[in-house]
């Protein structure tokens, strides 16, 4: 449990101190916040099967070990706010609990993959070599929703986005995809063989990646009201955040 602490503090820490996600927290939507809660304990139970922590489990001990991280993350979460002073004695109910489950979802992920991270014999090292295809799509799901979710609430997506021609759209496409692929060749995927091609590669890792990267801050910017405008720059703002979400889904691996 001190290790998943260790783990929270370290995955959370950059959301914490960010003040978009204060103010999200406060005045979300209970039942979009609710949904997200209920899709970061999705996460981390799939992350239990390759990173929780213990050696050998079975459905009901990853659930047990789904609880106990996002119970570390919830009150990691918790401290710090009260300790920053932006939640104490005075705050509403409704808004103090908003910002504290907001808070908790890339902590409860960090004090997931604590074990792997933190400790010096990793077990359950090889894990996901054997998690096959599917396995490894969620892996890079997991991977594009961390990263994503860094930076998703802050305003520069949409200044970013506001900013871009379509031209620019398209070379960021282009660029994610171009980084993405280096990185899964760099890094290897369960599956992929040294011989394999490059075009095989692509289609099965790449476009798949970006595709779930896509995917993934399409939903990410909806919790967060992001989509609310024009056709137009919802679209320049997926793609925004999709380079760092398909960045990700690359390096999951090398996280998970």
């Amino acid at each position: 449990m001190a290790r998943a602490a260790g783990g929270a503090l370290l995955f959370g820490f950059p959301l914490l101190m960010t003040m978009e996600m204060w103010a999200f927290g406060a005045h979300m939507g209970r039942w979009r916040l609710a949904l997200f809660v209920l899709v970061t304990a999705s996460v981390v139970y799939g992350l239990s099967r390759f990173a929780g922590f213990r050696e050998v489990t079975s459905p009901l001990d990853d659930l047990l070990d789904t609880a106990a991280a996002l119970l570390v993350g919830f009150v990691v979460a918790a401290a710090l706010l009260c300790m920053f002073g932006l939640i104490g004695p005075q705050t509403a109910f409704r808004e103090g609990f908003g910002m504290i489950a907001i808070q908790a979802a890339p902590a409860s992920m960090g004090a997931m993959l604590a074990n792997k991270q933190l400790q010096r014999d990793r077990p359950r090292g090889d894990d996901e070599d054997h998690a096959g295809y599917p396995g490894q799509l969620f892996l890079m799901g997991a991977g594009a929703l961390f990263l994503g979710f860094n930076v998703a609430p802050t305003e520069e997506m949409l200044l970013i986005g506001f900013r871009m021609s379509a031209w620019h759209a398209v070379v960021l496409v282009l660029a994610s995809l171009a980084a993405l692929h280096v990185l899964v060749f760099t890094v290897g995927f369960a599956g992929q063989h040294d011989s394999e091609s490059h075009l095989r590669a692509f289609a099965h890792f790449t476009l798949a990646g970006y595709g779930l990267a896509l995917l993934v801050s399409l939903y990410v910017l909806w919790t967060f009201g992001r989509l609310d405008g024009g056709l137009s720059e919802a679209v320049r703002a997926v793609v925004v955040l999709g380079f760092p979400a398909a960045i990700g889904a690359a390096i999951a691996r090398l996280v998970v």
